[in-house]
């Protein structure tokens, strides 16, 4: 069988592959995301295709008659289309909660990040600017115990993130459809979420009813001073209307592995705010979610190969 993997890949993962392909006898062959032709050419006869961010279209399917299997290596499937792929019999599965760990660090990380404008700090440090910090920021640095976190959303990353976040002193608030029997945190609807948060983390998939789910009034629903962080999609926030609530102070900072654009373009708004933390889209990405990931993706080509039911088949 011939796999595509469709990712940039370094001499880890690259060993990782050629070691995979050899013991359970497949062609593995990876192809950069950015490379566009040689992803028209290898699709021609490839049977599954391990998928990352770059969209999965139609056009795409329709360019790989022997396509089986679309194998999503994270969790959300937004970036496939899931009707092409029903209509041409394509399978498609994810992994969920391989990246949890990752994700719920790297939500950590720009929580922090935030709180004590590591950007500024570490902008002025590489200016030679001295030590210290500017006057007028000295009431924007904070700590992480004593504030109010709000989840939006509850599952694997809020699971793992709970529980740390109140080990290190936050009282911690959740909103999704339903209290959760086993959760860490109090669940609250929508408004007391906005109206007692410090700290917004969002946690949830992009649909149609949760794009912008944080608009232009949820903004400014929160307290002024709050952080918002979005390890999860894009879409989910109004990015004119965060510009606008970042930039006129009303909001502290905002942590941004996601944007509503991917890759966001350079002159994106965003990027421009010192009290803004960024990050291409990485927080699933480590070691470990690599490993976890390329199992489930070769235990299911198995299961295709042989036969049998994939799993965590979504379309």
């Amino acid at each position: 069988m011939k796999v595509i993997y469709h990712y940039d890949v370094g001499p880890w993962l690259a060993d990782r592959l050629a070691a995979l392909a050899a013991e359970h006898g497949l062609e593995i062959v990876a192809c950069a995301e950015s490379d566009d032709d040689r992803f028209a050419g290898l699709l021609a006869d490839a049977d599954v295709l391990l998928h990352n961010l770059r969209p999965v279209t139609d056009a795409h399917m329709a360019a790989a008659p022997k396509l089986k299997l679309v194998q999503k290596l994270g969790v959300g499937v937004n970036t496939i289309d899931l009707q092409a792929a029903a209509r041409r019999g394509v399978a498609v599965c994810n992994m969920p909660g391989s990246n949890s760990r990752a994700v719920m660090e790297m939500t950590l990380l720009l929580m922090l990040a935030c709180l004590r404008r590591l950007p500024v700090f570490d902008a002025r440090t590489r200016r030679g600017e001295g030590w210290g910090w500017p006057r007028e920021m000295q009431d924007t640095l904070g700590e992480l115990a004593g504030r109010t976190v709000g989840l939006a959303g509850y599952g694997s990353v809020p699971r793992l993130l709970a529980p740390v976040l109140e080990a290190m002193g936050a009282r911690v608030i959740y909103c999704c459809r339903s209290p959760k029997d086993d959760a860490t945190g109090t669940w609250v609807d929508k408004p007391t979420l906005l109206a007692e948060s410090d700290i917004l983390s969002l946690h949830m998939p992009l649909t149609d009813d949760t794009r912008h789910w944080l608009g232009r009034d949820e903004l400014a629903a929160l307290k002024p001073g709050a952080i918002v962080v979005n390890t999860a999609r894009g879409g989910l926030i109004d990015e004119d209307a965060l510009v606008a609530a970042l930039t006129s102070g009303r909001l502290m900072g905002a942590g941004l592995d996601v944007f509503a654009e991917e890759p966001t373009p350079r002159d994106n708004p965003l990027l421009a705010l010192d009290r803004v933390v960024a990050a291409p889209h990485v927080a699933f990405f480590t070691l470990g979610t690599l490993e976890r990931g390329l199992a489930v993706a070769i235990d299911n080509i198995l299961r295709l190969r042989d036969g049998r039911e994939l799993v965590h088949r979504v379309a």
